[in-house]
């Protein structure tokens, strides 16, 4: 029988889902079920959280990989946990050598853009820390989908090509490795198409067995380093060796009764609550209005152009979070909003492509995680004989000395992913997040306007169309943002641009629990491929 995934004419309902022992929502179906797998083999929402995100760097490999990033925050037996597993640039670069090799700006592919890949010492930690299965049988199921294969989802198809057609025009040998990993047959495989990858799995079996050690120290060390010399990239041995995960506290703000958490820079989540601070000045009695969208658009773009001057690895930001966060300077913000859309300008505050997924147990313990390599398949760049493909996060950066995320070595630069968490009182409300690029702290408002203002469950919150700020007072709507609406804000003078389909929107995920009952209730994103794997 033949027909197109890719074509889907009419709309379609999906129902928030129930369980009670545990759940898993991420964006691939088979990631999500190996989670669930982990927990039903006595695992906890810890070591289903790495199983999936594990799963997902083979299931999903345009989106993330084990040369990635990660972020999660974890409640673990009551207590709120952040992790930042983001790298530092090589010791070795500069804003100097990188101009000395003739680039103006940091380039999207190559070795250039390559910071250390924190993914597999999150892994590492985060099983160590709170897991409860060995990590060797954590990491069972992406090992036996790299070695046996899988077919390959429809939204994932899509974007791979995307990614093929991208990778196949850049020169050099160094991007070898790549096309004989991701398209083995000289393009990139089917929708519905088996695609298997042992070196992956030999890669995955390597870092089970030594607890990331192999990746950072040993022999997989060994091929980074030697791959990046020869083709005159700046990572070396020596800067995986002293990589170190950072534990963080999560920060946040109250909004509606209810704590929403994010990581604190250098990651951008932060912006997601200094909208809401000024949001909270507010008081909303609908979703579909045309002031809501208004203030809304309004306020993400004053914490916004705020976030992007400031916001950098903490040890070179000149503002803390607090002084971002606080009352006198939202209500300063706020106070900016009109009924016309405003040119957005930094203000002074007082001195003083990406995966997601959610996990649950039936013991009360949650994970919000999200893992990336930037753009999709990250800098093209494959270690050969590994899998592994490296991230381009360094394409962050900025090559102007004066700029506050200019480049510098052992120096993190401004982070997109951001995983999402709210709590009432001393309860665990639940994980949320969306993944892909700037859109995260702008649906992480929408999302959590949503729940709160708007009363909307789960899926629906997903379901919701959404827009995203671009620049200056250009926004951009998805294909089912209400016309009506769009017009309206043109007249408030929003320029307004309607994408043809959703996907820079973003993909999320929600499980929220029910402190009396322990009832879990999730929604996963239409956007996607995805499920919410619930027992």
């Amino acid at each position: 029988m033949k027909f197109d995934a890719l074509f889907n004419p009419y709309p379609s309902q999906r129902m928030t889902t129930y369980a009670r022992k545990g759940m898993v929502a991420t964006a691939q179906p088979l990631a999500a079920q190996a989670g669930i797998e982990i927990l039903k083999k006595g695992g906890n929402a810890i070591d289903a959280a790495i199983a999936t995100a594990a799963c997902l760097t083979v299931l999903e490999p345009n989106s993330n990989s084990i040369g990635a990033d990660t972020f999660a925050i974890v409640w673990y037996k009551g207590k709120l946990h952040g992790l930042n597993a983001s790298g530092p640039a090589p010791k070795a670069i500069s804003i100097q050598s990188v101009k000395a090799a003739g680039y103006h700006n940091i380039p999207n592919y190559g070795m250039l853009p390559v910071t250390v890949p924190g993914t597999p010492a999150a892994w590492a930690g985060l099983s160590e820390r709170f897991g409860q299965l060995p990590l060797t049988e954590v990491l069972s199921p992406a090992i036996d989908y790299a070695e046996n294969g899988y077919p390959v989802s429809p939204t994932i198809g899509k974007y791979w090509d995307d990614g093929f057609q991208n990778i196949r025009a850049l020169k050099g040998e160094a991007f070898t490795p790549w096309l004989e990993t991701f398209a083995p047959k000289g393009r990139a495989p089917r929708i519905g198409e088996m695609w298997r990858s042992p070196d992956h799995a030999k890669t995955l079996s390597s870092i089970a067995e030594t607890g990331a050690q192999s990746f950072y120290e040993g022999e997989l060390a060994d091929k980074i380093d030697a791959f990046f010399r020869k083709y005159g990239g700046f990572l070396r041995k020596e800067d995986l060796a002293s990589y170190k995960l950072e534990w963080v506290d999560p920060i946040n703000i109250n909004y509606g009764g209810y704590d929403i958490w994010e990581i604190p820079p250098n990651g951008q989540g932060i912006i997601a609550l200094m909208a809401l601070n000024i949001l909270k000045g507010f008081k909303f009695t609908a979703k579909d209005t045309l002031e809501t969208y208004h203030k809304q658009i309004e306020a993400v773009k004053l914490a916004f152009i705020d976030g992007l001057k400031y916001i950098t690895d903490p040890k070179h930001m000149k503002l803390s979070a607090s002084q971002l966060l606080s009352e006198p300077y939202s209500r300063l913000r706020r106070e900016l909003i009109t009924e016309e859309a405003l040119m957005p300008q930094a203000g002074e505050p007082f001195k003083g492509d990406t995966v997601y997924l959610s996990t649950a147990d039936g013991e009360g313990n949650m994970v919000s995680l999200i893992q990336s390599h930037a753009g999709d398949f990250g800098s093209g760049i494959v270690i050969p004989g590994t899998g592994i493909c490296m991230q381009n996060r360094g394409t962050g950066f900025s090559l102007d000395p004066s700029h506050h995320n200019a480049l510098a070595p052992g120096k993190k630069t401004y982070h997109t992913i951001i995983p999402g968490f709210i709590t009432k009182g001393e309860q665990a409300i639940g994980p949320f997040g969306v993944m892909c690029g700037m859109i995260q702290p702008q649906a992480h408002v929408q999302l959590v306007m949503n729940l709160i203002d708007f009363h909307l469950n789960p899926q629906a919150t997903l379901d919701a169309p959404r827009w995203r700020w671009i620049k200056e007072n250009i926004i951009e709507v998805e294909p089912g943002f209400p016309d009506h609406i769009a017009q309206a804000l043109v007249r408030k003078g929003h320029i307004v641009q309607r994408a043809t389909d959703s996907g820079m929107f973003g993909r999320g995920q929600i499980i929220l629990r029910d402190p009396e009952s322990g009832v879990l209730a999730g929604g996963t994103e239409p956007r996607a491929d995805g499920e919410v794997a619930a027992w």
